[in-house]
């Protein structure tokens, strides 16, 4: 048995994550702003489940999480970061307060995860984390820039967390998810700053309409994306990046294929600053 620490496990992919380590047997110490919504998300009361409050904004909340679980369980395996919002507008319409509060979770909330648990995996010599970020946070796109900055900040830490944990036994793995039928992009994990500047409706426009309209429709499986994300973590070479979806693999490759056609053309300008 493993014991997972997971955040933003009342629903979502959270959830799904949360019900999967379950069903094959794992503990789970599963946090949310309240723990009660945890209990409603698993009316059958499974064995291994311990719900505990936690804002991952409040680093002593999370300091006491895992000092539940270690009293219940004695180690944590696997940290799952996936906590976290979305956020819509054109980056010029976005308030400052907007965007701070956004960083606040995707990002320093990750951080302060890290901080609370990191120090068990380390004296362990081993572990998985894993960081639930997005395809947004590879190639982003238009009135999703502010939420694609988020994750693009979470690749950073991810990449630069897995050369540091790897010499002490720890894996680190960020997940790059498309589109997954969840609550995402109701109201309560997406936000969505008003269409202000009238210059943006072009550019912004489309992306904030495609969003509304494709709010239950998305083509990802939730169930599907958990098992992947646990099985991801019982194979010995875990990869540091992990897209889901077809989505995503396609704004993947459209990606590194505009990079490597820029990288092609510029080249020459590019090598001729070096002395």
């Amino acid at each position: 048995m493993s014991v997972w620490f997971v955040t933003g496990a009342s629903r979502g992919l959270g959830a799904e994550v949360t019900r999967e380590a379950l069903r094959r047997g794992h503990g789970v110490i599963a946090t949310a702003r309240d723990a009660s919504a945890v209990i409603e998300a698993y009316p059958e009361k499974p064995d291994g489940l311990l719900a505990v409050d936690a804002d991952v904004t409040e680093p002593e909340q999370l300091t006491a999480a895992v000092e539940a679980g270690l009293a219940e369980f004695g180690r944590i395996d696997v940290v799952v970061n996936n906590a976290g919002y979305g956020l819509v507008g054109a980056i010029e319409e976005t308030s400052d307060k907007a965007a701070r509060d956004l960083f606040d979770v995707n990002v320093f909330g990750v951080l302060n995860t890290l901080r609370a648990t990191l120090p068990t995996l380390r004296a362990q010599r081993s572990g998985h984390v894993l960081n639930i970020g997005s395809v947004g946070g590879f190639a982003t796109a238009p009135a999703v820039g502010l939420y694609g900055a988020s994750k693009f900040a979470l690749e950073g830490i991810s990449e630069a967390l897995h050369g540091e944990l790897a010499p002490l036994g720890v894996r680190v793995t960020v997940v790059e998810p498309g589109g997954f039928r969840t609550d995402f992009l109701g109201g309560s994990s997406l936000r969505v700053e008003p269409a202000s500047i009238a210059d943006y409706t072009v550019g912004a426009g489309p992306v904030r309409e495609a969003l509304a309209a494709n709010d239950g429709r998305q083509p990802g499986d939730p169930a599907k994306g958990a098992k992947a994300i646990v099985d991801v973590t019982e194979v010995e070479e875990p990869p540091l990046r992990l897209q889901l979806g077809a989505d995503a693999v396609e704004r993947v490759e459209a990606k590194l294929d505009l990079v490597r056609r820029e990288l092609d053309r510029w080249r020459q300008v590019s090598l001729s600053t070096a002395v």
